[in-house]
């Protein structure tokens, strides 16, 4: 459920691998702390072991394939996701549908709407009430039927 933004931003500092846990630097400058789960530290550390080239400059976790090996730009992260998704025959797909699809998964597994804006961080629920327009089956299936029009006998 992270933005572009705050995976280009995500420092090596900013990992705390005792604890398990990522400080991010997410809208508005607000640091927030959030729980590491097990297989996206398992995934970076294999980065930062096999990945993360020996000449990379800076403190950024992630940083550009081609050289300089810069840190990776927001703008970097979306190509990153745009070109993955095209390789792997999904079409044109960017980081934001990302964030988008974990939002409409956990409405769809049953998440309340408060612990969806919880994980992605919304200041509002009325933001994070956008997510839940997407899923039509599950609305269609809270709507009442539309009551039929009755007409008099004999009338006009």
């Amino acid at each position: 459920g992270l933005r572009a933004g705050e995976v280009a931003g995500l420092g090596l500092d900013d990992i705390d691998w005792r604890r398990g846990e990522l400080t991010i630097l997410g809208k508005g400058n607000r640091s927030e702390r959030l729980p590491l789960p097990e297989d996206v530290g398992a995934a970076l550390t294999a980065y930062l072991r096999r990945g993360r080239p020996g000449t990379a400059q800076g403190r950024t976790m992630f940083v550009r394939v081609h050289a300089p090996h810069r840190a990776l730009t927001t703008g970097g992260v979306t190509m990153v996701v745009f070109d993955n998704a095209q390789r792997a025959g999904l079409g044109r797909l960017h980081a934001h549908a990302l964030r988008h699809t974990a939002a409409t998964a956990m409405l769809r597994a049953g998440s309340p709407l408060a612990e969806v804006g919880q994980v992605l961080r919304h200041r509002s629920p009325l933001t994070t009430a956008i997510y839940a327009k997407v899923d039509r089956d599950a609305l269609i299936a809270l709507a009442r039927p539309w009551p039929l029009a009755t007409t008099k006998a004999g009338g006009s």
